[in-house]
C-alpha cells in the first residue's frame, strides 16, 4: 500500500502566501512524476503544476509566474509554494504520484485525500 498525505491548506488573503506538503509513505521502490491538482466548487479537477524525478517542472498557465513546485525525493515529499494568491485560486488541492510499489513492482497511480485552500478577505 502507498499512502500520499497532504498538509499546508488553509484560510488566506488575496495577495497572500500558502506552501502545500504532501508525503508518501508505504511500501514504495520508486517515485516517478509528482503533481498537484485543484478542483473548485462545481467545476472539474484541473493540473496545477507537476514535476518528473528529474524535476523538470510543467504549470498550469493560471499559475505561471506564481506557484512553484518541487521536490524532496529523500523524503519522497513534494511541494507547492503559492504566492499571490487570488480568489480564484480557493479550491480543494490534490496530491498525485506515479509510484513503483514493492514487492511486485507494481505501477501505481496513487492520490492524497486533498486538501482545502481558500483565498478570502
Amino acid at each position: 500500500q502507498v499512502q500520499l498525505v497532504e498538509s499546508g491548506g488553509g484560510l488566506v488573503q488575496p495577495g497572500g502566501s500558502l506552501t502545500l506538503s504532501c508525503a508518501a509513505s508505504g511500501s514504495i521502490f520508486s517515485i516517478y512524476a509528482m503533481g498537484w491538482y485543484r478542483q473548485a466548487p462545481g467545476k472539474e479537477r484541473e493540473l496545477v503544476a507537476t514535476i518528473t524525478e528529474r524535476g523538470t517542472t510543467n504549470y498550469a498557465d493560471s499559475v505561471k509566474g506564481r506557484f512553484a513546485i518541487s521536490r524532496d525525493n529523500a523524503r519522497n515529499t513534494v511541494y507547492l509554494q503559492m504566492n499571490s494568491l487570488k480568489p480564484e485560486d480557493t479550491a480543494v488541492y490534490y496530491c498525485n504520484a506515479d509510484v513503483m510499489s514493492l514487492p511486485s513492482y507494481q505501477y501505481l497511480e496513487v492520490w492524497g485525500q486533498g486538501t482545502l485552500v481558500t483565498v478570502s478577505s
